[in-house]
């Protein structure tokens, strides 16, 4: 059985996530004398200051996440978001200061981006986040990359996290995983596959979207509200980007689409992709021995989760 990684193994994981980002810039020609770590959590985010420039250093992966499936999804997140900031929309942008593509160094890939001053004061809005969504939809349908068809979804995650949970009932009670599989058996072949998902839900158009709850991940600047961590932006449903947010938030969505000439949240796709992502939060619990918070932040989410209809209604 796989044990939680101490403080000590925890502060090494970050000690040399930094070391990592630092050595990266000052390779790449930035002056840094004085990093700090800005967050760490299942990335180290580094301000290598005085340089205007953040590093984002993933550290608490699956065991798929390699170096290469690592830089793809991050040389994918760089292009939308480059892209999004050529446009004018406002976004963290890549730093100008560097080439714009990932960067290995002692072990991890890592990005870098712009620095912005946050204003801290500003409490979040996610019904008023919500409505900036339909705002980032209308700006992605204009985005001419190719995307994955629900990547986000991560498939591969949620199949090799439950199955790492089988004897862990310090993890997830064996009630729960008996749950969790059987209801991954009927949602995960319709968001492994675009056409299992058409076929269930006909006439629901696709588009790339920011794929990890955008409401949450909007920042206050000095100047404005700015969208960040596109991290599994993909093809999909808009409904994905409003996942557990509630009816508050996706009242607001509806308003400001309608107001853009997008289409209202569809209820059905709605209740899927709410389980869908219940599905990924009890998968997340396998990746506790390297995050041992997780045991106590995703409890509020399994309770909430034995609530919900048996895969969003799918099965009937």
């Amino acid at each position: 059985m796989q044990g939680f990684m101490t403080p000590d193994q925890i502060a090494d994981r970050k000690s040399r996530a930094l070391a990592a980002a630092v050595a990266a810039g000052r390779g790449l020609g930035l002056t840094v004398t004085d990093p700090t770590v800005l967050y760490d959590v299942f990335s180290v985010v580094v301000h290598l200051a005085p340089s205007p420039v953040v590093v984002r250093v993933p550290t608490v992966l699956p065991a798929y996440s390699d170096l290469g499936f690592q830089e793809a999804r991050q040389r994918q997140e760089l292009d939308v978001v480059g892209w999004l900031a050529e446009q004018g929309h406002p976004v963290i942008p890549p730093s100008p200061l560097v080439p714009r593509e990932p960067v290995r160094r002692d072990g991890f890939s890592m990005t870098f981006w712009q620095f912005v001053e946050l204003d801290k004061s500003v409490e979040p809005d996610y019904a008023h986040n919500a409505a900036l969504v339909a705002d980032l939809h209308a700006a992605l349908r204009a985005y001419p990359g190719e995307l994955p068809f629900l990547s986000a979804a991560e498939p591969q995650f949620v199949s090799e996290g439950l199955a790492a949970l089988e004897g862990r009932p310090d993890l997830l009670d064996p009630a729960d995983l008996d749950r969790a599989r059987r209801e991954w058996d009927v949602l995960e072949p319709v968001v492994s596959s675009r056409a299992a998902f058409e076929e269930a839900f006909p006439g629901v158009e696709f588009q790339p979207i920011h794929g990890d709850s955008p409401a949450a991940n909007i920042v206050s600047g000095k100047d404005g509200e700015l969208y960040s961590d596109f991290e599994l932006t993909t093809l999909g449903p808009v409904e994905w980007d409003l996942a557990a947010l509630g009816p508050d938030c996706e009242a607001a969505y509806n308003s400001a689409a309608e107001r853009l000439g997008l289409r209202r949240l569809d209820d059905g796709v709605l209740r899927v992709i709410n389980a869908v992502g219940m599905s990924r939060a009890v998968a997340c619990l396998a990746l506790a021995p390297q995050l041992p918070l997780l045991v106590e932040a995703l409890k509020p989410a399994v309770e909430q989760w034995r609530t919900m209809p048996f895969a969003g209604g799918l099965d009937g």
